[in-house]
Parts: structure tokens; C-alpha cells; sequence
């Protein structure tokens, strides 16, 4: 039994080092490496780099983490249910960042918006205590430190549609002051990045917000520039219904939705740009690549501007608590060389996309060991392997014995005074003689004629001390099935006590040999979590 705790206490280490640690070393290690540009395809991105270590620039792209808070689940703020789900959703994030992005070493990060879930609905308190965990989960503090450049753009769940900006200007007030500013653009290596609010594109156009944006990108698209431009937004472009998203989406493609206040018409909700609005974009600013969020899964589409085709990527969601089961980020090698000709500009960018582990998929695991390791504990033999082949030779020996008893039970012995009658005869001296006389009783079976006769003794002492002595014997066997049948009656409840000591020392048992395995493996759980949790 000791053996059987032992494995599966080892069992129990292995799942919880690789679900909640190794697991999360596969991206950077296994399965996601910074995309070689297009004019270096054949070679690889390790044999890139060592041949022209400074030829491309490496960025990480991040979208919606959206961190939970009182407006996610309908949960009470402060609700120990709330805080168990901020904590492991939060940590899930921070493990995605520490072990499957910071290893990559990128040059730079970008966020692509939607870093809390209720932003225009928290009050100043709570929107810093949010921020506070954000830098927390993504190690801002120390980005510094690194060397790494940070990029921020804002989602509608930073600072609302138009028609929140309208009315709590407040609240883009103080995503600034976090975050900076709203529209701006900047160069890593040779490639310039273009920020835009895309949640005020399609407001109003007399409204500050709204024409404060579309003046940046009007100023952008005036100035000359032979750097290829990537547009960042966090809301993505038109896209026709039912457009395919390719092979890595989820969940099902989400069609165009556009919903206005009553009272002024501004943008309540909308899950695209407007077609209007994308394509006057798209002619203005030229990009050569589009990346956006917003959607919290996979898609890539192409635009057809007049310009001609642009590629659109979405990044999905990093976080496993808001509607993907595959949470992925982004890797963008931007070339650091000066680019000649248009019709290389695409050549300079090159993207791939990476998928983090699927933590439910790994809780799922857990909770399916714990259910084989409780059953194995439960129907173990208490002797081990050695029980069964004990439990094996009583039932052979269990089943010869019926067999044998149903065989003897079941065949007669030879009598040879089976058919006959004897009738006694005096002769003349006075003596008497038994005479032997064939029964007339039909004989049963055609293969007994050839047999002895055989008949009944007919007043015969000898014959009538046989019939006792069979009597005697037919009353001992009687008696012994009464005793067999006393016995049995009164078998079945000391066999039921039996059975519920049993079932009383197996409980114990498996309780006792839970408590070994839990002494061995909460405290590993325990310090894998405070220890990602941690400061570092």
C-alpha cells in the first residue's frame, strides 16, 4: 500500500511541476522563436541572428488582459469568490509573461489595450489599485532595469466608446496620466508604429476627441516617410459578414455590431471600425501591416485598399478567464535596416504568433487525478498485488469443491439389488429360502438391459438392516443440510458486520494515505504560487 502512495505522491509532483511551472517554459524553449524577414527565409531565426545579430528588431505584442474586477463576474467587490478569481487569473498572466515572454528577450512590448475590464466604471481608488496590479503582473517596475521599451494603447475598456468620452472626460484624464497619451506614433529600428484612439474614429466628427484624432492621423499621413508604417489599434477594421478568420481562431467568427445612444447618437458599442472610417484610414496612412485587438481571439484578414492588400492581424486575448481556451501573444521582428524600394516595405515586418498553455485544460487534468488517485486508494487490495492471487486460488478451490459435490450428489451407487424382489419359501423340512424374482418395473434406459437384473428385497432381515442403515445415512445427510442451512441463514448478517468494518478500515486507510500525499504536495503547490506571485 505504501508503494502505491509513493507513486502516486511522484505522480502528484510531476503534474504540478509541469502544469504550474514547466508548462509555461514550452513557448520560449519549444514552440515560439522571433520570425525570420522574408529576404532571410532560408535561413533560421537562431543562424539569423548570429550571422547579422543587428538586422532586426524584436517585439512582443500583448492584447487585452483586462484585468477582473467588481464589474466582471457580478461578484461583491472585496468577495473572497472575486479575490480567488483575480488572484489566479492574474497569476496565470504573470507566469505567461516571466517564463514564456521575458526569456524570448524582446527589445520592446506592446500593449494592445484593454488592460482592466470596467475602466471608465472604477472610481479613482479602485482604478489605481487596478494599475497597481497591472504593473505588478507584467513587471513594469522593472522593465527599466532590462532595458526594455514599453508601448501602450488604449481599448474601450480603458476609457469607454464615444459615447462614455462625451460625458466623463475624467476618465481619459487619468488613462493618460498612467499611460500617456492617446494618439502618437514612434520607430523601433526601421519601422515606424502608428498609435490611434480607435474608440473615437467613428464619434462625432464636431467632437474634440474625435477631431483631435483624425487631425494626428491626417498630420501622420502629410509627412514623408520611407520607413515601412504598422497601424495599431485596438478595435479592428471593417471586415464583410462571415469573413474567415484562418486557421488559428477558436470561437465563432463575430459579425459587424454598431450600437448608438438614443439621446445623441454617439457610439455606445461597436466590435469593428466602420467601413467608411477603415477605408479612409487605410488610404491615409498606407500601412503595410495592421495589428489589433479587441475580438479576444485569433484573426487574420486582408484589406483591399487602393494602395493595394494590407494585412490584418488581432491578437488574441493573454488571459485564460476571458473566453479563449488558447491564449496567445505575438512576436514581431522589425527589420534595422534601411529599406530601398516600395516594394519591400512588406519584406521589413514579420510576424508569428505564439499560444500560452490552456490552463483549464490543466485543472481538468488535476481534478481527474484527484479522482483516479481517491479510487485507487479506495479498491486497492490492503495486501497488495499479493490479495489477488490469494483471492484467485480460493476461487479455484471454491469451484472444484462445488463441481466435485454437484458430480457426486448428481451419480447413484451400484446396487444389485436395484429391480428385484425376493419371496420367501418354505420347503418341507421347515427351513425358508429367499428366492431372487425379476420386478416388473420397465427398465428407463435401453443400454441397461444387458445388465444384472436388480429388484427389492421382500421381507428380508438382511435387506431391511440395508434399507436402515440407507435411512440412517439419508437422516444424517438431512441433518447435516439443516446444520448447513442454520449456518447459512445466520451467515449473512455477520458477514454484513463483516463488510462494514471493512468499509470502515478502507475509508480510514484512504484518508490516511490522502493525508501523505497532500503533506508532500500542498507545500509544493504552495511555493510554486507565492513564488511566481512574488516580487523577483
Amino acid at each position: 500500500m505504501w508503494n502505491l502512495t509513493m507513486l502516486l505522491c511522484i505522480l502528484w509532483v510531476v503534474s504540478l511541476l509541469y502544469g504550474e511551472m514547466l508548462t509555461f517554459w514550452v513557448p520560449s524553449i519549444w514552440s515560439c522563436s522571433w520570425p525570420p524577414l522574408l529576404r532571410s527565409t532560408s535561413l533560421s531565426s537562431s543562424a539569423m541572428e548570429a550571422q547579422h545579430p543587428g538586422n532586426y528588431v524584436k517585439i512582443a505584442v500583448v492584447a487585452d488582459p483586462q484585468l477582473m474586477d467588481k464589474t466582471s463576474l457580478g461578484l461583491p467587490p472585496k468577495s473572497l469568490a472575486l479575490e480567488i478569481s483575480q488572484f489566479y487569473t492574474d497569476l496565470f498572466m504573470r507566469r505567461a509573461f516571466l517564463a514564456s515572454i521575458l526569456p524570448l528577450k524582446p527589445d520592446a512590448i506592446l500593449f494592445l489595450g484593454d488592460y482592466f475590464d470596467g475602466g471608465p466604471s472604477l472610481s479613482d481608488e479602485e482604478w489605481k489599485e487596478s494599475s497597481s496590479r497591472f504593473k505588478h503582473i507584467f513587471d513594469l517596475k522593472t522593465q527599466g532595469k532590462r532595458n526594455i521599451q514599453v508601448y501602450h494603447l488604449s481599448g474601450n475598456h480603458d476609457i469607454g466608446y464615444a459615447s462614455v468620452l462625451s460625458h466623463k472626460p475624467e476618465v481619459v484624464r487619468r488613462y493618460e496620466q498612467e499611460f500617456g497619451i492617446r494618439n502618437y506614433r514612434f520607430t523601433v529600428g526601421k519601422v515606424e508604429f502608428v498609435v490611434v484612439d480607435a474608440q473615437t474614429l467613428d464619434g462625432h466628427s464636431q467632437g474634440s476627441l474625435t477631431s483631435a484624432s483624425w487631425d494626428f492621423i491626417k498630420n501622420v499621413s502629410m509627412d514623408v516617410n520611407l520607413n515601412p508604417r504598422v497601424l495599431l489599434t485596438h478595435i479592428p477594421l471593417y471586415r464583410p459578414d462571415w469573413t474567415t478568420c484562418g486557421p488559428y481562431r477558436y470561437s465563432p467568427v463575430i459579425n459587424q455590431r454598431v450600437f448608438r445612444a438614443i439621446h445623441d447618437q454617439e457610439i455606445v458599442y461597436q466590435n469593428y471600425i466602420t467601413e467608411e472610417k477603415s477605408k479612409y484610414l487605410l488610404d491615409l496612412l498606407r500601412p503595410v501591416l495592421i495589428l489589433s485587438g479587441h475580438d479576444h481571439d485569433q484573426c487574420t484578414v486582408t484589406h483591399m485598399s487602393k494602395h493595394g492588400p494590407v494585412m490584418e492581424h488581432t491578437v488574441g486575448t493573454i488571459s485564460w478567464q476571458q473566453g479563449n481556451l488558447y491564449p496567445s501573444f505575438m512576436l514581431l521582428s522589425a527589420s534595422n535596416d534601411t529599406i530601398q524600394n516600395d516594394s519591400s516595405l512588406q519584406d521589413a515586418i514579420s510576424t508569428q504568433l505564439c499560444f500560452l498553455p490552456m490552463q483549464t485544460h490543466i485543472y481538468i487534468w488535476y481534478l481527474f487525478q484527484f479522482v483516479l488517485t481517491l479510487l485507487a486508494l479506495l479498491l486497492w487490495p490492503t495486501n497488495g498485488l499479493g490479495s489477488w492471487r490469494h483471492c484467485r486460488v480460493f476461487m479455484e478451490y471454491t469451484r472444484s469443491l462445488i463441481s466435485s459435490n454437484i458430480l457426486r450428489s448428481g451419480a447413484k451407487e451400484k446396487n444389485e439389488d436395484e429391480n428385484c424382489e425376493y419371496e420367501m419359501i418354505w420347503d418341507a423340512e421347515g427351513s425358508m429360502h429367499l428366492v431372487k424374482k425379476t420386478s416388473k418395473a420397465p427398465l428407463t434406459r435401453s443400454s441397461e438391459r444387458g445388465l444384472s437384473e436388480r429388484g427389492n428385497a421382500v421381507m428380508r432381515s438382511t435387506a431391511k438392516r440395508q434399507i436402515s442403515q440407507e435411512t440412517e445415512l439419508s437422516t444424517a445427510v438431512d441433518m447435516n443440510m439443516d446444520v448447513e442451512l442454520d449456518m447459512m441463514a445466520k451467515l449473512p448478517p455477520r458477514a454484513s458486520k463483516s463488510r462494514t468494518k471493512k468499509v470502515i478500515r478502507r475509508l480510514m486507510r484512504t484518508l490516511r494515505m490522502l493525508t501523505v500525499i497532500a503533506a508532500v504536495n500542498v507545500p509544493l503547490y504552495m511555493m510554486l504560487l507565492f513564488k511566481d506571485w512574488t516580487e523577483q
